[in-house]
């Protein structure tokens, strides 16, 4: 067999094989000025270096640093579905600064993730807009992150994000539920919609269901309400902290597992909380959601936060003055419960 003749052969470039450089760069471009806004004091240097610098501010003086990776779910298929890409951005840093202010850090800086197929530089652009808004919301820099263009491991016109913060707390103020005792009160802010988790039930409802999702729901179209970005409570939550220094004795952020499964994360073996589900107005989107897929009531609080995104123990005596703070911070809260010694065989989370 006679070998090839290398003056013959094509030359081959990496765009022959499906990765634009070109287009990651003007990505990287259209990028700069969403990231610029949420810069903090702390961060040394811009987008573009191999690695991020961030200065740990002198306000620390034990300072412990918390961490927490997530991604956004299958809420991407209806993204990708709807052609709505604006909003999952605030999702991925939602999951990840809700996560670990339950432990009472203030998020200081972010990093995302972005792959794909082939880079389509309008629809990163929109998502990575997207991450920082949410940035914004949560007063975090978002101070990197990578943009991966990888032929034939995604579909046409689909991505994968994935999210990582960092935060700190002083390690005499780290919240961890050890302070929580029988008579303490669950209160519940509440969520912005379904957030970025029981979505692939969500897609079973929608495919089951077929409904019009350009249809008015409630004053909105269906596909934003379904789509609507998870709400950020970094900022009043930091605040009640400063206002109010050791009123919150735990933070529970509903994600997946629901209220059941979340709440007892923050729980000593000995405690139970007991939800008053009569307590809030279980919200239009999940009252649809349960309808249309004829979801037994207590799947929906194992699934969904059904109206209540993050749940705050504090003690009886501090729970008007904990309500009216964050009240005052433009957030809903209501009374949902209490913590009880737990009795023998019960669940931690006992919701009815």
């Amino acid at each position: 067999m006679t070998a090839p003749n290398p003056s013959q052969q094509v030359s081959l470039s990496y765009r022959d094989a499906g990765v634009d450089i070109d287009a990651g760069d003007a990505l990287v471009d259209r990028i700069k000025p969403f990231a610029k806004r949420t810069m903090r004091p702390e961060v040394l240097g811009g987008i573009g270096g191999f690695g991020a610098l961030f200065e740990l501010s002198k306000k620390f003086k034990e300072p412990v640093l918390v961490s927490g990776t997530d991604g956004v779910g299958t809420k991407l298929k209806l993204a990708f579905q709807l052609n709505k890409h604006d909003t999952v951005g605030q999702d991925l840093v939602a999951m990840s600064v809700n996560d670990i202010l339950v432990q009472g850090a203030e998020p200081l800086f972010f990093l995302d993730y972005f792959a794909c197929g082939k880079l389509d530089v309008d629809t990163a652009a929109t998502v990575v807009q997207g991450i920082a808004q949410g940035c914004e919301l949560a007063g975090c820099a978002l101070i990197g992150g990578e943009t991966a263009e990888m032929p034939s491991m995604y579909p046409d016109g689909e991505y994968d994000l994935a999210g990582f913060a960092v935060g700190a707390v002083e390690k005499a103020d780290i919240i961890d539920g050890s302070r929580i005792i029988p008579g303490d009160v669950v209160l519940g802010l509440a969520s912005s919609g379904a957030h970025s988790n029981g979505y692939s039930l969500v897609r079973k409802i929608i495919d089951v269901a077929k409904p019009d999702l350009d249809a008015d729901f409630h004053g909105r179209p269906l596909r934003d309400v379904v789509m609507a970005p998870t709400r950020i409570y970094v900022k009043p939550l930091l605040a009640l902290m400063q206002a109010l220094p050791g009123a919150v004795k735990g933070m529970a952020h509903i994600t997946g597992g629901g209220i059941t499964e979340n709440v007892p994360r923050i729980l000593r073996d000995e405690l139970t909380a007991r939800i008053d589900a009569a307590s809030w107005a279980l919200p239009p989107l999940f009252q649809w959601l349960q309808q249309a897929g004829n979801v037994d009531i207590q799947e929906m609080y194992r699934v969904f936060n059904c109206g209540i995104g993050m749940a705050v123990v504090v003690a009886e005596a501090d729970a008007d003055k904990v309500t009216a703070q964050l009240s005052a911070a433009g957030e809903t809260v209501y009374r949902i419960g209490r913590i009880d010694k737990r009795g023998e065989g019960e669940a931690q989370t006992i919701v009815g």
